[in-house]
């Protein structure tokens, strides 16, 4: 997409709304400190926009790593690494105990050339495809590169240095042999002492020709310390990241006439499935961030990713989704008692600390939408008698307005919530439905299936009575009974399809009592802002049929996670956290195009309606490689006049192709294997 036509979409939205957008802000539409790459990854050329510093995270099954790096305003490369090993305990055994370490030892330090240490590096780019890579010259006769990458199976994080010898003479480069272990306190873990190995591979004395290399890597691990150090060829690792990559690259493809979203939305399937610990509890999505791990929340994993993994087909993705919902599964009761907030400790034990949030409401909604998109009836009827008895725990808390109270919604009480918020009634309204439509699937008690769908219409009802409301001027939502403030979540029932007060909620959304910088501010004239409201409202503004609206504010943002200068990962929040790349965030902005642009909602284990929203400035869209429902199918819209020509096919076979108008919905039924 041409950025001059954004722009004049941007104008476009000035004229009709009357709002001071974009156009308002001081910053660029799209800025750009790093640029797309022909092989799908990022790269930063090094000029003179230094100094600058970043932080990304990257994970495998049994090991997380967030490297900190820079370059300073010498055009010099510093990094530290913190590692985490979620399944290495401490004391006390809380939501935060993982084993956390931070090194700050390059492996070029400890190399000579020419008996000399390595001296005045310039870095000159730095680049991002799964694996962090960072390319420099020193000594006006050394290219040098680092590459850093978890293990996708050890408990082990990996970086390989080489060194290429550019001038016109022979080098000598003495790489150390070096194999540290740290010895942890024993009265300090759940396990007793754990072994930290920190070992050189490739090391000697080597005579280096002109124009030749050499590699040597360091290999960091984490055991308990009666177990041997797991052994690794970092190359074969870091084959297998790439192929993990590329895996994920493979499945769930969009392609749009935006390039800026097509990549991020490569990169955000990454971090949505990369995050999944095999833990004693069975394998755990965990959000990351150097603080869970090991753990489940029903709004992390029930709520947010938990719908979205059969979409992308990731087996161990999707197993992860189910053992987190039979994990809530445990904790149903006879007297009702609220739902855990969160599982902790590889399933051992849970953290409660904000009281009910809502979890019934989430869970619900996450388990119905997971079992009608994951085909399976095996899945589905393990996971009924939790959505059943998440949905009458929701009944029972309804207030004497018909809508559902809780003690604080899922940003804890960082911000007031009242005693009954929008975002509980709105998933409770959209869980109800989803089980109808499951019910069906599952030909399960038709009284109650019929009483869902009366609860429903109830519910609507009472969420337009009691949140509905004029808030600084914009005919929209109170979030709370008391609230007179706009607030980001205003957002949540348009991704419910609840479209009663979309305009004035639209409006508020993109005006400048919310929108800043960084998507929505959690609260009007608050710094505060958390990635997931902007992900919900986005998606909920396609939803609702506003695709070139959307647009502006979803290329701004795409541009700004994947190009900017935090890269290249939505984020959890700021100022807490300062912008933690955690992982359910990168599956909400999956869910962006699935459920908003392309406008999927499952109604069956083998059927969907769909809507797609196709910008007016956009002559085609598809979503390739979709594998919910038990298949493997694709979509591809086109515009064709005045109407768009929507094409269905799974496993070679055309299954719909026809025209139709635009906002239009679709039902279709996919074939059986």
């Amino acid at each position: 997409m041409k950025i001059v036509l954004l722009k004049k979409q941007v104008s476009v939205i000035f004229i009709a709304t009357g709002l001071c957008l974009l156009s308002a802000m001081s910053y660029s539409q799209d800025y750009r400190r790093w640029q797309m790459k022909p092989d799908g990854g990022i790269s930063w050329q090094i000029n003179t926009n230094i100094p600058h510093r970043d932080h990304i995270e990257m994970s495998g099954k049994r090991i997380s790593c967030v490297i900190r790096y820079g370059v300073a305003a010498d055009s010099s490369f510093h990094a530290t690494r913190s590692l985490v090993w979620p399944m290495l305990r401490t004391i006390p055994n809380d939501t935060h105990a993982s084993l956390i370490r931070r090194f700050a030892l390059d492996g070029f330090e400890m190399v000579t050339v020419n008996y000399q240490p390595i001296m005045n590096e310039k870095v000159s780019s730095i680049s991002l495809n799964g694996i962090l890579t960072v390319k420099s010259k020193a000594n006006n006769n050394l290219a040098l590169t680092r590459q850093y990458f978890p293990s996708t199976t050890l408990p082990g994080y990996c970086e390989i240095y080489t060194i290429k010898n550019t001038s016109s003479k022979t080098c000598v480069v003495e790489i150390p042999a070096s194999n540290t272990v740290y010895t942890t306190d024993a009265s300090k873990g759940t396990e007793g002492s754990y072994a930290l190995h920190v070992e050189v591979s490739d090391y000697g004395n080597y005579n280096l020709q002109p124009g030749d290399s050499v590699g040597f890597s360091v290999f960091y691990s984490g055991v308990k310390a009666s177990e041997p150090a797991p052994v690794a060829d970092v190359y074969k690792e870091k084959e297998r990241r790439r192929q993990l990559v590329q895996e994920l690259w493979s499945r769930l493809e969009l392609e749009t006439p935006d390039s800026v979203l097509n990549r991020e939305f490569a990169f955000a399937k990454i971090r949505a499935a990369e995050s999944i610990f095999a833990t004693k509890g069975g394998p755990m999505h965990g959000p990351g961030g150097e603080s869970y791990y090991a753990a489940i929340w029903a709004n992390d994993q029930g709520e947010y990713i938990g719908p979205f993994f059969p979409y992308l087909g990731y087996d161990y993705g999707n197993k992860a989704s189910l053992n987190a919902y039979l994990q809530f599964a445990r904790f149903m009761n006879k007297e009702y008692k609220p739902i855990p907030s969160s599982i902790i400790a590889e399933g051992t034990d849970i953290w409660n600390g904000a009281g009910d949030r809502g979890d019934g409401a989430m869970i619900a909604y996450g388990a119905a939408r997971y079992a009608l998109a994951s085909g399976d009836i095996k899945q589905a009827r393990q996971l009924w008698p939790l959505i059943k008895w998440c949905l009458e725990y929701c009944r029972r808390k309804l207030n004497t307005e018909g809508v559902v109270m809780s003690d604080a919604d899922e940003l804890e009480r960082r911000f007031p919530a009242g005693n009954a918020n929008l975002c509980t009634s709105s998933l409770y309204f959209d869980a109800l439905n989803s089980a109808v439509y499951l019910g069906e699937a599952l030909e399960n008690d038709k009284k109650l299936i019929k009483d869902y769908k009366k609860q429903a219409a109830k519910l609507k009802v009472a969420i337009e009575k009691y949140f509905g409301a004029r808030v600084q001027g914009f005919d929209t939502y109170k979030y709370y009974k008391e609230n007179n403030v706009l607030r980001a979540w205003i957002c949540i029932p348009l991704t419910m399809g609840i479209y009663d007060r979309k305009a004035g909620t639209i409006d508020a959304l993109f005006s400048p009592g919310l929108w800043t910088k960084d998507g929505l501010a959690s609260l009007s004239g608050d710094k505060t802002f958390w990635d997931r409201a902007t992900l919900y409202a986005l998606r909920g503004v396609l939803a609702a049929g506003e695709a070139d609206r959307a647009l502006t504010f979803l290329h701004y943002y795409s541009n700004r996670r994947l190009l900017g200068d935090h890269v290249p990962y939505p984020v959890e929040a700021y100022p807490e956290g300062g912008q933690r790349q955690l992982s359910a965030e990168s599956g909400l902005y999956c869910r962006i195009y699935t459920e908003g642009l392309f406008g999927i909602r499952p109604v069956g284990l083998h059927s969907f309606n769909f809507t797609p929203r196709l910008p007016a400035s956009w002559p085609q869209m598809s979503l390739r490689h979709i594998h919910a429902f038990d298949q493997d199918f694709d979509l591809v819209i086109e515009r064709v006049g005045s109407k768009l020509k929507i094409r269905v096919s799974a496993g070679g076979k055309e299954i719909i192709n026809k025209l139709i108008d635009d906002g239009e919905t679709v039902k279709v039924l996919l074939p059986t294997t």
